[in-house]
Order: C-alpha cells, then structure tokens, then sequence
C-alpha cells in the first residue's frame, strides 16, 4: 500500500502543489520563529556575558535618592576601601542616566530606552577597560566621548562641539574622542556619552557618589571570597552580587522577554496552520472523490479498509515530509530575513551566528506531517468507508440526508455555545471577561465552519442579481458555487477565518481610536503638550517650566506634576498643578466648589475618588507628603474624572516644597491665537532646542495615542498575511482541481457554443463569490468579537462607542473579490485551454 500511496503522490504532483505550499508556508513560519529566537538569544546571552567578563562582584546601591536620611549612593571613600581589599586588582566606581545627542537634523540619536550617559574611570594606565577608543581619548571636565555609532549617525569628529542633552538644559561640550564597547546601550541600538566623573556624578547623582562599583579580581583569586569581603564594606543600602550571578540573571531576564515574543509569533504560526488544515482536507477530499472507482478496485481484489486509510495517510505524510523539509529551509531564510529587517528599522541585534538546533527542525518535521495527515484522515476515513459496488458505479458519492442533519445539529449547538460565553464575557468586563470570548470565539468560529455548508446556499443567492448582467457565464457561476457545499465552505473557511480576526482587530482599533481620540479633544484646551522624547526617560527639568512661562505668545502654562499623598491610612497620586492657568489649558468639569481654591493652598478631588473616600468640599484631610512631613489641606473642588490627571489636583509650589527632584512628565501650554508654526518655533527656542524635549501639537497628541494603535494593528495584519496567503492558495487549489472534474462538462458547454472568454468568466466568477461569500462569514464574525472585546474595555475609556470602519469592511470586501480574480487566473486559463472534443471523452 505504501508503494500505491507513493505511486499515487507521483501521479498528481500538480494537484498536490497547493498543499504543499500550504504545509510549507506555516512549517516556515514556526520554523523561522524557533530559529530566530533562538539566534536572538543566545546573541544577547553572549553580549551579556561579555559585559561581565571582567566583573568579579558588582555593588549596587539601593539607597533613596529622595530620603535625606540616606546616602545617596555608594561613596568614594567606600570604593577606596574596596579596591585595597586582598584579590583585588581594580574597582571602578559608576555613575549614569539619560543622555542624548542630536544628528544633523537635530532629532536623537538612538532607540527607545537605551541613550545613555556614564562616567569614563580611567585606571592608573589612563584606560578604561570597558571602553576601546578608535580614535582620540578619554573625557576630562568639558569634554565628551561618544560610541563609534552614534558618532557616525551625527557626523561627528574629534574636536567638534557636540550638544548634550540630560534631563536638564542642554549643553555643550567638545568632543574627545569615539569608542567602541559591550555595553547593551550600544547593543540595543541606543548612545553612550561619556563624561568625566565629576560631571558625571553632577548630573546624575551627587559630588563624591557612585550608583555602582564594577570589582575585578586579582589573578587566581576566587569571586566568592573577593564577595564576602566586600559585603561587609557596602552596609544595608547596597546589594553586593558576583559578575557570574549577574550574567546569569540577565540570560533568565534575555530568555523571558523573547519567550513571550516567540509565544506570539507560534500563536500567529498555529493559525496559519489552523487555515492550512483546510486547504490540505479539501485537497485529499478531492483526489478521493476523482479516484473513487480506483479505490473500489483496490477494495473488491482484496484492501481492507483500513488499508485504504492508511494508503491516504501515507501520501498525506510523503507530502508532509517534503513540504517540511523545503518549509524548514524557508524557515531558516525567513530568519536571517527577520534579523536583516530588525537592523533596518534600527533595531540593532548584537553580531553572532545563525543558531540551529535540534528543536526547530524536529518541530517542523512533526508539525508538518502531523499537520497533513491529521487533515487527510477524514477523508482517508470516507474514501473506506465506500463500498466497493456503490463506488464502481458511482463517481461521487452523495451525502446523506442523515449525515447532514447530524453536521449541521452539531453545528449549531456549538455556535449557540459560542455566542453565549461571548454575549457572558462581553457583561462580565475585564481579564474573566476577555478569557471568556476567548473560549467562545474558539467554540463559535468551529461551530460556523461546521455550519458553513448550510449558509452557503442562502448566502450566495443574495449574490445571484449581481452576476445577472454577466449572463450564462454569471448563472452556471453561481450555480457551479452551490453545487458542492461542502466543498465551498472549506473553501471559503479558510478565508472566514482570516478575516474574523483582521476585522475583529480593526473594529477595535477603530473603536478605541476614536475614543481616545474624543478624549483627547474633549479634555485638552492646551494648543501644545511638552513632553521628554520617547526613551529619554525622566521628567521635564523645573528650568524648562521656567523657559515656556517666559516665552512671547503664552497665556498660560501648567505643569502635570507626579507626586503623591498619604492620607489616612491610603498612599494617593497627586498632580501638581498652576492654580488659574490648569483651568485655561485643561477641560477639568467642576461638580462642586471651585478650582480658584487651588490658589489658597486647597485640593481639588476627582468625584469617584471623593465618592469612594466620602470627602465633600470644606472638608479638612490630614496629610502626610512625601518627605514625611505632615500638614492639614483642605478640599476646595471636586471635579469629573480625567485621564489627564491624578485623581487629587494640588498647588505644584505646595508638592515641590517636599520633593527634592520633582517629577513633571508633562507641561501644557495655551498660546495667543491658538497653534501656529511661530509659536512652535518659539518653544522650540525657548527650551534650548533640546532634542530631548518634544513639542507637540493637537495632531501628535492624538497620533501619540491613537498611532500606537495603528502600528499594532499594522503588526498584526502582517503576521495574519501568511494565513491569508494560504487562504488563496486554498481557492486556487479547489478550483484547479473543480476544473479537472469538471472537464466532461466545460467540453459540453464549449461544444453548444459557450466560447472561451465566456468560460474563463464563469471560473472567475465562481472564485470571486466564493472569496466573498467567506469574507462576508468573517466580517460578521469579526464584527461581533470586536463588539465583546470592546464591551470589556469601555469603563476605561470615557466617552466609548462602538465604531464599525466601513471604509476598512469596503476595503476587505474589495480585496476578496480580487482574491478570488487573482486565485482564478489559472484555473480559468486551463479551463478555456480545454479540447472539448478530448474533454467530452474523459470521464
């Protein structure tokens, strides 16, 4: 049987072409995800070690910057003692924080998180290991130091003034020299400035104190020694660990965040899969159906029928094996594809070799065969269950009446089910309710593919008045599309399921969108919005607050400032705030009492949190802020909750008063005559043109949230293209091998007249209703998701209301039916290309 199974894939290499890509495509997908991460993480793991090969024991400071009873760090006098230990050779004390530096066109240089600025600590030869300079040296006070990357990307040489920007005004300094280093600011695609120690120590901490002590240990001494005796020196504000333990620990860190990275990727890899499957069963469905007589004869000379399944079986597996040998190879190109692309988008990965091991190869051999036998197997089960006598006179075997009452009961109760926990989860919000439209989603997407033979009928015939202007071509379309329901709901499912999950994506992208879109106009009466730039970490320094107030043009300026409140036995977020101008550039609805008693010294209270605390307005709070001093407010307002800000609005002066290093994310700004380019211009000059700090209009702030939903739901699209593509090849592949079986009757219609243009009409007519005969069953279904998901989310978003994208639903539409144009060619091209007189002949 099995040389028959061989025989018989060798026999319809063509027809099988389809499922093979299908298998092929997903094995790539998982294959490249296993790959890729693999290659990522033991890219960051080496770099990681690296940066720890000299590091014996590494001191770190736990102490509170904000507490005055506290050091604020390590001091020098401590690394002193430190470095006179036995087995000792070095200990270099470190200091850092933000620090940027503009290119050309005066925007920072670097990605996310990862610009930062430290000290240069050089030993007694002048060098400092961390650091190998490529051309000139080390800092000294006026001076910087810069990574060979960031130098190039600003233009950058030896001598030049660069400008620096910290968390404080901007300043300048000349350049000293370029270097190149380990350092995972550099590895993640960021900047490293480099400055002297005093500087450095300035800046980011305090004269004379370090964040960190870097210890390296003498030739042959032992790293555990060296660490029991340095922990006695650090006391109870400093955690003392070995370089090993630290390498370590960041690989564990390195391993969890592309773990999770690597569960989305498979999660979007088992759903092309998932279409797979129905490319692959209607594939084997078909060759069944057209060899049906075959097998009969292989049943009546003696085949049992479980040598009839394992006969389909085995050519399922043959098929599998191939498609995932090619996929893996694909994987592995999609690999080195991912890492090239992360480099172009400035997502720098560290240098190091494709890793392949034996998991991703293992995996994508079992994954593809399992995958294609596991389709195959119904039909393996049909085909024997056939008997030998029907078969023989019977190409196609009927479904039963019986059989399709059975399908469909089943179908519906699990659709029922389905549509139950989604309408439950919608009601009961939050993670619980998420978790439940999850499970029903899953439960109603099988119960509508089991369904979908059933809703083909009644769905199509609404389609039938628009293919009337194509006459007979348009009519044998649609009737051709019926014919087999079964067969066009596999189809057509495979599409459902790709575009539920886009729709439900962007009904909710949508939605969300413009919810926080009205709030953002709703609240903000400000014309501009101040913030640090995406990864400069920190706050706005007090001195910019200082800079916008004096600037031409503004009439009001208040800043958000982040501080917080313990009053009773409750720690509550604080916004600080300019008592007359927070009015002017915020839209706070007052319930009761005024904001005007922000300027005496009193508190406005959001109304949920007054509400919930049972405070009115004259009400006397005991409070004690954040240096632990204790004092008295009273409430002046309570207002209607804002996302904009904390729900106890204060006098900034008042919170500044016990905050050493006040935190202001945000600053709002009202100018005369609303937004202008001059008045951007003079904010931009006013606060030094720091690259650091960005000045946004009413349109960035919209994008600033609305745009991360756009760039996710872009992201997901992307991921769901390959299931889509599947879904293609899946209409291709049913009507290549339609027009096969079909060929007695397209060679009758050709011979009383229906000429070949006429005949290419019809397959891609038929191919275009059923494209979107699917995505019509995915929009609705998308749509209702999307709905549920939502419902789960609207307490969190005021104003909240649900947004059906027509344009987007018009544009999906419009695609299916291309897709059914483009997926026809082919099909359509060798049905017209067919001798009628050979075609009536063939059975």
């Amino acid at each position: 049987m099995f040389r028959t199974a061989l025989r018989n894939v060798l026999a319809h290499k063509a027809r099988l072409l389809m499922t093979v890509l299908a298998v092929m495509l997903g094995v790539a997908f998982v294959s490249g995800t296993l790959v890729f991460t693999d290659t990522l993480s033991q890219a960051f793991r080496n770099q990681s070690a690296k940066s720890y090969d000299d590091v014996a024991v590494a001191v770190t400071s736990t102490a509170d910057r904000d507490d005055p009873r506290q050091a604020p760090g390590l001091s020098e006098r401590t690394l002193a003692k430190i470095g006179a230990l036995d087995g000792v050779a070095s200990a270099t004390g470190r200091v850092s924080g933000f620090a940027g530096v503009p290119d050309k066109d005066g925007k920072l240089i670097g990605v996310g998180w990862s610009n930062k600025g430290t000290n240069f600590a050089p030993g007694k030869d002048g060098r400092d290991p961390a650091y190998d300079f490529t051309t000139g040296a080390g800092p000294a006070a006026g001076q910087v130091a810069l990574d060979k990357e960031t130098a190039a990307k600003g233009g950058y040489q030896v001598g030049d003034t660069v400008r620096v920007a910290t968390n404080g005004p901007v300043k300048e300094y000349r350049l000293s020299g370029v270097f190149t280093t380990e350092d995972g600011a550099v590895g993640a695609g960021g900047s490293l400035i480099l400055f002297d120690t005093a500087t450095a120590q300035r800046l980011y901490l305090k004269p004379g104190y370090f964040q960190e002590i870097s210890v390296a240990a003498a030739q042959g001494a032992d790293d555990a020694k060296v660490l029991a005796a340095v922990e006695p020196l650090i006391g109870n504000d400093a955690e003392a660990r070995t370089g090993r333990e630290l390498a370590d620990e960041q690989a564990r860190m390195i391993e969890s965040g592309l773990s999770a990275l690597n569960q989305v990727l498979l999660g979007f890899a088992g759903i092309a899969l998932f279409v797979g499957v129905f490319l692959i069963s209607n594939t084997f469905t078909m060759l069944v159906a057209q060899r049906t007589r075959e097998l009969a004869l292989m049943r009546a000379v003696g085949a049992s029928r479980k040598q009839i399944t394992r006969s389909v079986l085995a050519e399922a597996g043959v098929v599998g094996l191939v498609a995932s040998a090619v996929g893996f190879g694909l994987g592995v190109l999609l690999a080195l594809g991912l890492r090239s692309g992360m480099s172009a988008f400035d997502m720098k990965v560290p240098d190091g070799p494709l890793v392949l091991t034996a998991t991703p190869v293992v995996s994508a051999l079992a994954v593809g065969v399992l995958i294609t036998m596991l389709a195959a197997w119904l039909p393996g089960r049909r085909a024997a269950r056939i008997p030998p006598v029907a078969a023989m006179s019977s190409v196609h075997a009927v479904a039963t009446t019986k059989s399709l009452v059975v399908r469909n009961s089943i179908g519906a109760a699990i659709t029922a089910l389905g549509a139950v926990g989604i309408v439950a989860g919608a009601g009961s919000g939050g993670d619980d309710g998420r978790m439940m439209i999850a499970a029903g989603a899953f439960f109603t997407l099988i119960g509508v593919i089991v369904l979908i033979p059933l809703l083909s009928r009644p769905v199509i015939a609404l389609a039938r008045p628009v293919l009337r202007p194509f006459g007979v071509a348009g009519k044998l379309a649609g009737q051709n599309a019926v014919r087999n329901p079964r067969r066009t709901g596999a189809t057509a499912s495979a599409l459902a399921i790709g575009l539920t999950l886009v729709t439900g994506l962007s009904v909710l992208g949508a939605t969300v969108g413009t919810a926080l879109d009205r709030m953002t106009v709703d609240q903000i009466k400000a014309d501009y919005m101040i913030t640090m730039a995406e990864g400069a970490g920190g706050g706005l320094d007090g001195s910019a607050l200082t800079a916008l107030e004096k600037t031409p043009g503004v009439t009001a300026v208040s800043p958000q400032q982040a501080g917080y409140l313990e009053i009773g036995d409750d720690f509550t977020s604080a916004s600080g705030v300019t008592p007359g101008d927070v009015e002017k550039v915020l839209n706070l609805r007052v319930v009761s009492g005024s904001f005007a008693s922000l300027a005496k010294g009193e508190i406005a209270v959001a109304d949920e949190t007054a509400e919930k605390r049972g405070w009115k307005v004259g009400a006397s709070l005991p409070v004690t802020f954040g240096d632990e001093k204790k004092g008295t407010l009273k409430v002046g307002a309570i207002y209607e909750e804002s996302e904009f800000t904390s729900p106890i609005v204060i006098d900034a002066k008042i919170l500044s008063a016990h905050d050493a290093m006040p935190y202001i994310p945000q600053v709002f700004v009202k100018t005369e005559g609303g937004q202008s380019a001059a008045h951007e211009k003079a904010l931009v000059q006013a606060l030094g043109e720091n690259p650091a700090i960005t000045v946004m209009d009413h349109k960035d702030i919209r994008d600033l949230f609305g745009g991360q939903i756009n760039l996710l739901l872009n992201i997901m699209y992307g991921l769901l293209a390959m299931a889509l593509l599947i879904a293609i090849l899946g209409v291709v592949n049913t009507l290549a091998m339609s027009v096969f079986e079909r060929q007695q009757e397209i060679g009758m219609l050709r011979a009383i007249g229906l000429d070949r243009r006429r005949v290419k009409r019809m397959v891609r007519l038929e191919a275009v209703v059923i494209s979107v005969f699917g995505a019509v069953i995915g929009i609705g279904l998308g749509a209702f998701l999307g709905w549920a998901i939502g419902e789960t989310v609207k307490s969190t978003l005021p104003g909240y209301a649900l947004v059906l994208p027509w344009d987007r639903i018009g544009v999906f539409l419009v695609l299916a039916g291309l897709v059914g144009v483009l997926a026809a060619m082919w099909p359509a091209r060798s049905a017209a290309k067919l001798n009628m007189l050979n075609a009536i002949k063939a059975e």
